[in-house]
């Protein structure tokens, strides 16, 4: 791979061209990509979706929009980490290639704004509601299209991408969207962005979690994007062999992620005392314990001793308490950004060939730090009573309208002859619900529809979750008590 290529400012659709006026103040086309993203209407509905904690009424914990500003942020400043270092490993085309340099940050500032966009409401807990949601209903003899179960109307990759629903697929399928109605105001990215957002290059067929390689830990596409991952790949290089291997810049967009929420929501949930400052040192001191490797011991004991520092004050306070442990957080942020930044540098061959298969933080000073961190959620927060049962309402509001949505489509729009026309004509009820699903939702369907039955009716599936996922987490509650009558 080369960064001429990985860094493309080719676009899906072409842009609409500027006055000439405005050459004269100049506006990079990644800069046009930075503007477009926060305008959009995907952007903005962020802010009403949950990052941990589902329909908090809580306004200091952190929602989806906070999070990617976060990871956006921390993203950029590993751009310019792995691009201006003064280490050794810093690679000599960076230090000649100040264009590069510049872009990078900004690419990954883009991303890191959009990595969460496909997320459907209420956090990942409905991502896991809609996949399981469908793996029931293939079983239920009355989930049926013309009397044949729909499970076996559809091709196998197709029931596997509702199977197991996934919202970094469903990114893409939205930034894809502007080649559907290119007259439409969709968000028009440079393919260089949109690629540094494919983390998992694998379809439903392929994915793994348990393989070794992490790029196929989760699937990244769907069948409907099968195209359109093709082109993407093709232009920046990232198809080799016909497999599609991770953009370079995935690996820093998904560290800064990982940053992000592994410190961030750590430090809400002790905001929200869920745990102590205390209970959190006892639980990090328990875990070195275990640590086999003594280097990785040493790093991580460090620390931990960091914030017990910061805690010894003999005037402490719950208040005081929070304050060192924010400011400590914000130091360990800052040796993850180091550790992460050290290994592309490091591996920086493997990943240009695309063969490197972990995560950039394997086998650093602080692999173990981050694994603490991230098993602290598990240990605290995410089997809280009350989070649980927040996640329980979810449940109920993401199911109850999925059974409302994809029962109604079903065989609207649907090929049919006189003797089925009848059959299965759509109720009132069904007419009404169509009608209320948001007009440019059924727009895509109508231009992605084709001349395979099966494939339409996935398509029609497709429309509904997009319905579902772009909601935020006050309208899905809002409109399941409407249409409840709650």
């Amino acid at each position: 791979m080369n960064w001429n290529e990985l860094l493309s400012l080719e676009t899906q659709v072409e842009r609409e061209k500027e006055p000439e006026t405005f050459e004269k103040y100049p506006i990079s086309d990644l800069e046009k990509d930075y503007k477009s993203i926060i305008s959009s209407a995907a952007f903005r509905r962020l802010q009403d979706k949950t990052q941990v904690f589902p329909l908090d009424k809580s306004d200091f914990v952190r929602t989806r929009l906070t999070h990617s500003i976060e990871v956006s942020t921390i993203a950029r400043q590993l751009g310019i980490m792995i691009t201006r270092n003064t280490t050794p490993y810093l690679q000599e085309f960076f230090k000649n290639n100040s264009e590069v340099t510049d872009e990078i940050p900004v690419i990954l500032s883009c991303a890191g704004l959009l990595h969460d966009i496909g997320n459907p409401p209420f956090g990942h807990f409905g991502e896991v509601v809609i996949g399981e949601w469908f793996k029931k209903e293939f079983k239920n003899d009355n989930f049926s299209y013309k009397g044949r179960p729909v499970g076996e109307v559809l091709h196998k990759q197709m029931r596997l991408d509702l199977e197991n629903f996934e919202g970094n697929a469903q990114a893409l399928r939205i930034l894809s969207k502007v080649m559907n109605r290119q007259e439409g105001y969709e968000v028009n990215l440079t393919y260089g962005v949109v690629n540094t957002l494919i983390k998992y290059p694998t379809s439903s067929l392929e994915y793994n979690s348990e393989d070794e390689d992490i790029k196929k830990h989760k699937l990244g596409y769907f069948y409907s994007e099968k195209s359109t991952i093709d082109l993407i790949s093709s232009v920046t290089g990232t198809k080799k062999d016909k497999e599609y291997v991770r953009h370079p810049l995935v690996y820093l967009m998904e560290a800064a992620d990982d940053i992000a929420y592994s410190t961030a929501d750590l430090e809400d949930a002790v905001k929200k005392g869920l745990l102590t400052t205390e209970q959190f040192i006892e639980y990090f001191d328990r875990e070195i314990m275990e640590i086999t490797n003594p280097f990785h011991k040493k790093y991580s004991q460090e620390l931990i001793d960091d914030l017990k520092k910061r805690m010894d004050d003999s005037s402490r306070s719950v208040e005081k308490d929070l304050i060192a442990f924010q400011k400590w957080m914000e130091r360990v942020r800052m040796w993850l950004m180091y550790a992460a930044a050290y290994r592309f540098s490091k591996s920086y061959d493997d990943i240009m060939e695309g063969v490197f298969k972990k995560d950039l933080f394997d086998d650093t000073n602080h692999q173990e730090s981050i694994r603490i961190l991230k098993g602290a959620m598990s240990e605290f927060v995410y089997d809280n009573k009350g989070i649980l049962k927040l996640e329980l309402s979810a449940k109920k509001i993401i199911s109850s309208l999925l059974d409302d949505f994809v029962y109604a489509t079903l065989h609207w729009q649907a090929e049919s002859n006189k003797s089925e026309e009848a059959e299965y004509k759509l109720s009132k009820a069904d007419k009404k619900l169509i009608n209320i699903i948001s007009s440019n939702y059924k727009e895509d369907y109508l231009c992605a529809k084709t001349d395979d039955e099966a494939e339409n009716l996935y398509l029609r599936f497709l429309m509904v979750t997009d319905y579902i996922s772009g909601m935020t987490d006050s309208y899905a509650k809002n409109l399941y008590q409407e249409l409840n009558g709650i």
